[in-house]
């Protein structure tokens, strides 16, 4: 930008009358003055930086990037400067600590007074319904922990016994359908990677299905009979949604995977802004079989909810403090003495989340299997998820 001597006269005293001083290589944008020599300098530096020093260095110059109005810092991309994306400025976050220390705080005792208030603004926010609750009074809950995990009476969520798939919690459908080309859609048209999800293939000892041919695709080793089907199913537990979760249907349990990760948020916003968000996230995945062939369940968490517990599982820890990212642990419940694995009967007690997460059923099915669903609606912990 070139400056005439009657500007730059005027100029002066404006810049003057601010503290600057006047530079022939200043790059000036409404209110803004950028020295453009010295920011090329400066960014040449950091570019020699290493990658954990230069992240930390551009970050705080990101959060302003898309927190001030007008694109007040755009005249940074003119010397080369480039804002971390907002799905990487997400990540960044320590999701992991956060929602550890806020585990720590849903178990500190409230005081008796304060209990009412405190649960009453969250029944308010998030529309529970206490009166499903096996215990309606609020000072009964001595924690935040204890509320987010309170049980329901008995009749308030009775079982459908017509069909063979029922909601193993309340929540939101997000999607289901049949697997396809080994993706498998968290919401419509955001996809994730069967394989990823689930994890690699391992013994036939441990796993109820075959392991992997050369000639056959991950979906082909899932599926243990011919004419069958592989389908999937997406529900997303809101935090004043009932936190417990379900069996399904008649089946055995005969491994779990726990898989290590983040705990980014999965509300179906974010569900659409970040491809392969239930890869990424950790989870635990139940695998076995029912009448059908292939059948699993998985637990996925998410900000503040890393606490996955499944019942009859004691060794299972999550939200670590330390993990290798892209690790998993495996458990079989096949052993000497127990050749079949954990039966579970359709309805039965199988786990519980902290808060509220996503629940994802993959299994196979014959092809005349049918969905009694919509995307988006609500469904509670009971109601037919499908039959055939």
């Amino acid at each position: 930008m070139q400056v005439t001597g009657s500007m730059r006269s005027t100029g002066n005293e404006s810049w003057r009358s601010w503290g600057w001083r006047f530079h022939p290589n200043l790059l000036v944008t409404g209110r803004l003055h950028f020295p453009q020599l010295a920011l090329r300098r400066r960014l040449g530096q950091l570019s020699c930086m290493s990658r954990p020093a230069l992240k930390l260095r551009s970050w705080p110059l990101t959060v302003l990037y898309y927190l001030l109005p007008f694109g007040a810092l755009r005249p940074l991309s003119r010397v080369g400067w480039r804002p971390v994306s907002r799905v990487a400025l997400y990540k960044s976050v320590p999701t992991r600590l956060l929602s550890r220390a806020w585990g720590r705080l849903n178990q500190v005792e409230l005081p008796h007074w304060l209990r009412r208030p405190v649960y009453s603004l969250y029944i308010w926010t998030f529309g529970v319904n206490m009166k499903e609750a096996a215990v309606e009074d609020l000072h009964h809950y001595r924690n935040l922990s204890e509320f987010f995990r309170r049980k329901l009476k008995p009749q308030a969520r009775p079982v459908c016994g017509l069909h063979s798939v029922i909601s193993p919690s309340d929540g939101k459908i997000l999607n289901f359908g049949q697997v396809k080309n080994c993706e498998v859609e968290q919401v419509k048209g955001v996809t994730y990677s069967l394989e990823s999800f689930l994890g690699p293939r391992t013994s036939t000892d441990d796993l109820p299905f075959a392991p992997a041919t050369p000639c056959g695709s991950f979906r082909n080793q899932l599926v243990t009979r011919e004419g069958n089907e592989l389908y999937h199913c997406v529900i997303y537990l809101a935090p004043g949604d009932y936190h417990c979760f379900h069996s399904p249907t008649d089946w055995t349990v005969s491994h779990r995977r726990h898989f290590p990760g983040s705990l980014m948020s999965v509300n179906p916003g974010m569900a659409r802004w970040i491809k392969e968000l239930f890869c990424h996230n950790e989870r635990v995945v139940l695998t076995g079989d029912w009448k059908h062939g292939f059948f699993s369940l998985t637990a996925v968490g998410a900000t503040n909810v890393g606490s996955i517990r499944i019942y009859f599982d004691r060794d299972l820890h999550t939200n670590s403090p330390r993990y290798s990212k892209g690790s998993y642990n495996d458990f079989s419940f096949v052993t000497h003495a127990n050749k079949e694995g954990i039966p579970m009967r359709k309805g039965e007690h199988l786990g519980e989340f902290n808060l509220g997460s996503t629940i994802v059923l993959i299994f196979e099915a014959p092809k005349d299997f049918n969905f009694k669903l919509k995307a988006g609606q609500k469904i509670r912990f009971g109601e037919a998820l499908g039959s055939l």
